[in-house]
């Protein structure tokens, strides 16, 4: 058996063909995702088989070296039912068309004609980047992305469009990425990639507050403030998306990161084959992923509001939102008039001192129910309403769904 391809014996004992004679076939899937490129392979496949647990499993094989991507004979043999594919290629587009395997693509990149494709929102995933950014009383914004790859130009307008809201707009800083796979992409290029970066920073006003298109241009952000001597984040706060947390941890500093849900991807692309390889049709089955969150680092741990009572406002509702704080506790503590604080808050933070109180308590309801299996009391005891009930109404308004539907939604 030759190292790094698929091996399928002949010989199989006579068990195995009576249990077929009354068991269905086991439908045969390949899946192409390389763990080396990044931390999402490991979870899109982890998607794959909570759909695929059942009483009739599949016969997966798991391609980690992207091999089947340069050599059509893998689709040639008619030995596979399906094909789930994380580096779509057009090679692999054609090989699978020809052999007439049904082909589902979680590349987040530009889907191809007639494949279904599973693809991260990702207009929404700048949006959260640029509110998170607001939540930090931050006035100067920036975006580093590439402007050849739609998913990033996508994150770039979702992070614009957040800023909109508030009247403010954003820097852009976009080059063109070279071919990965012709190895373009040289040491040379990469060092005058950091190089114009770095002169890219030192012309923003400061403080400033900058999201990358993914956590790979996220490090280059760091490298490039590294070099040009700026603070993180006091000077320059530094946010990546996907949250590979690998490099997010080994980031210096570590790094905040926008966490995207590629759980649900794997889980949806499995649906997706499912359906396709018994002849269902895909409608009704939405394809599109929302982000989740995003995960606050050191890269991002900043709050730019020069006014003294305000910032500690701010602090104060961080720390006590989840045990049921009042705007007048929030004013007794920081020293300063009701009407006072709330000119001053939507001044710096566009929204009210109770709005920011129901954001921070939004945003760990969300982080209990993905992280934990607690009840709804208990969730609601640990984020300061007195009912679940209330909690329930509360979260319903904010997400347009109710809490047992988002966290399914996040699992599945």
């Amino acid at each position: 058996m030759q190292e790094g391809r698929p091996y399928y014996p002949t010989n199989f004992p006579m068990i195995q063909s009576i249990a077929e004679a009354v068991t269905p076939a086991r439908k045969r899937v390949l899946i192409v995702a390389s763990p080396i490129w990044e931390e999402s392979a490991a979870k899109i496949l982890k998607g794959v088989a909570q759909y695929q647990r059942g009483e009739n499993p599949w016969d997966t094989y798991w391609d980690n070296e992207g091999l089947s991507l340069e050599d059509p004979s893998w689709f040639e043999s008619g030995r596979w039912d399906g094909v789930i594919s994380r580096h779509t290629n057009a090679l692999q587009v054609r090989s699978c068309a020809s052999a007439g395997i049904p082909l589902v693509d979680v590349n987040n990149a530009q889907p191809f004609a007639d494949v279904p494709n599973v693809a991260l929102d990702n207009t929404a995933v700048g949006r959260l980047g640029g509110e998170h950014f607001i939540d930090r009383g931050l006035r100067n914004f920036a975006f580093c992305g590439f402007a050849n790859l739609p998913w990033s130009c996508e994150r770039c307008a979702g992070f614009r469009d957040a800023l909109v809201t508030i009247g403010l707009s954003s820097a852009i800083f976009e080059t063109v990425y070279p071919n990965y796979y012709t190895q373009e992409v040289t040491p040379g290029w990469h060092s005058a990639e950091i190089a114009a970066i770095a002169a890219w920073l030192v012309s923003l006003p400061k403080p400033v507050g900058v999201m990358a298109c993914n956590d790979f241009r996220a490090l280059d952000v760091l490298r490039a403030a590294r070099d040009a001597g700026l603070r993180v984040p006091e000077e320059v706060a530094v946010l990546g998306a996907n949250n590979d947390e690998a490099r997010c941890e080994l980031a210096i500093p570590p790094l905040s990161s926008v966490v995207t849900n590629h759980l649900r991807s794997g889980y949806l692309a499995a649906e997706a084959l499912d359906r396709l390889m018994h002849g269902r049709p895909l409608e009704g089955l939405d394809l599109c992923v929302d982000p989740v969150e995003v995960i606050t680092r050191h890269s991002t741990d900043v709050l730019a509001v020069d006014d003294r009572r305000v910032s500690a406002a701010a602090r104060f509702i961080q720390q006590n939102a989840c045990r049921g704080v009042t705007v007048d506790e929030v004013c007794r503590h920081a020293g300063i008039a009701r009407t006072q604080l709330e000119e001053k808050f939507r001044r710096h933070f566009a929204r009210s001192p109770q709005a920011e109180i129901r954001r921070v308590q939004l945003g760990k309801i969300k982080q209990l129910l993905q992280d934990t299996d607690l009840t709804l009391n208990a969730i609601a005891d640990l984020t300061g309403f007195a009912h679940p009930e209330y909690m329930i109404v509360f979260f319903k308004r904010a997400t347009g769904e109710s809490p047992g539907r988002y966290r399914r939604k996040l699992r599945f």
